[in-house]
């Protein structure tokens, strides 16, 4: 008998040979030791591997979809960016110092809107800026107060007037990290001298760095300003007393109309070089921002159909009638009033060489009157001399 068959013969409670279930239902026995390899086993081992990969890639979509939901976008508010410049203005204006604040917010409509913020004591070394001093007393106490106030905003992050990112960023970030599990650092640039928004915001990642004590650096994310119906009121009225009175609409419209074409403009430069450096292999390719240029490509009309250009030509001839009904109303109702003022300043001519001849008449009916009075008082003296003569004799 062969070996694996004696062994199923010996006392004890008998099962099944392990070599006998490793082999497949057709073809001879494998030799003792040595699972029979075939096309099944191999088919099990590729299903194993693909299940395998596949929920790996699963781990993996889902650990980066939670970190975009971690990683909002930044919806900063004018207040903010008020006390920002309020802060600077107090503290560091007309030095090279930095301020460093808190800030505060809520998440609404999956967004990060900053609502809020206070400033916090912060001083660094100038010759050795890993060398630095931040108040994190003074932000628990403020925060307190705050949350009195409003339960609903917490800590969000950090503002800083770098007007860049300095190398003691990432040691403050990690202190941060103690009141927020995913803070926020927003620089901003309290003297811009672009048409671009004065701030960025960023988010920390872990990263294999050339710095052995923090393995994270910083990830930009998209910010804009945004404000609620409250706020809008109040910034329209404070821009009231900000824009130059003496200048008129129109070209207060023609200036904005300039700025913003200049913003479109240097837009546009940047994505062209963005484009050429991508061809010239520079730069690697992003699916993400080709499909955004395509989308805005896509929403430009088509020039070259006769429908545009009769589209065109009716909105312009539908416009510049308009502009010339306004034209002959403005100008109809300029000489009506042009009438009108030549009326009144004739009624007030007549009416002043009417009063003129009065007053002169009035005059000489004064003059008549104080002359007859004179005479009769002249009559009267001579009647007494001539009586006292007559007495005197």
């Amino acid at each position: 008998q062969p070996f694996w068959s004696r062994r199923a013969a010996r006392p004890g409670p008998q099962r099944a040979p392990s070599a006998a279930r490793a082999q497949p239902a057709e073809g001879p026995p494998s030799p003792p030791g040595f699972a029979r390899s075939g096309p099944m086993a191999d088919g099990k081992k590729e299903d194993k591997k693909d299940e395998k990969e596949e929920a790996a890639k699963k781990e993996a979509d889902t650990k980066e979809a939670e970190k975009k939901k971690d990683r909002r976008d930044v919806v900063v508010h004018p207040i903010v960016l008020l006390s920002v410049v309020d802060h600077y203005n107090r503290v560091a204006k007309g030095t090279t110092k930095r301020v460093v604040g808190t800030l505060l917010g809520e998440v609404t409509d999956l967004k990060l809107h900053i609502t809020n913020c206070f400033a916090v004591p912060f001083e660094e070394d100038p010759k050795d800026p890993q060398v630095w001093f931040l108040d994190h007393n003074f932000h628990e106490n403020m925060y307190a107060m705050f949350k009195k106030v409003n339960t609903k905003e917490r800590v969000v992050g950090w503002y800083s007037t770098g007007p860049k990112i300095k190398p003691a960023d990432l040691s403050i970030h990690e202190l941060y990290r103690r009141y927020c599990p995913e803070p926020v650092l927003v620089v901003m640039d309290v003297q811009p001298k672009d048409l671009e928004l004065p701030m960025e915001a960023y988010y920390s990642i872990q990263r294999e760095t050339s710095d052995k004590v923090f393995k994270r650096t910083f990830l930009h994310v998209q910010s804009t300003v945004g404000a609620f119906e409250a706020e809008e009121v109040g910034v329209e009225h404070l821009l009231r007393d900000i824009k130059n009175a003496s200048a008129s609409t129109l070209a207060v419209r023609v200036g904005d109309k300039i700025s913003a074409l200049k913003g479109l403009g240097m837009r546009v430069k940047e994505i062209s070089a963005y484009l050429h450096q991508v061809v010239k292999g520079e730069l690697p390719m992003n699916k993400e921002i080709l499909y955004q240029l395509q989308e805005i490509l896509n929403l430009f009309p088509d020039q070259d159909s006769d429908l545009f250009d009769k589209s065109f030509a009716m909105e312009t001839n539908d416009m510049m009638l308009a502009m010339y009904l306004g034209s002959m109303l403005r100008s109809t109702v300029a000489l009506h009033n042009l009438i009108n003022n030549k009326i009144r300043n004739k009624k007030a001519k007549e009416t002043k060489a009417e009063d003129a001849k009065k007053a002169k008449e009035d005059k000489k009916d004064a003059e008549k009157k104080e002359e007859k009075e004179d005479g009769k008082d002249k009559d009267k003296d001579k009647k007494g001399k001539a009586k006292e003569k007559k007495d005197d004799k």
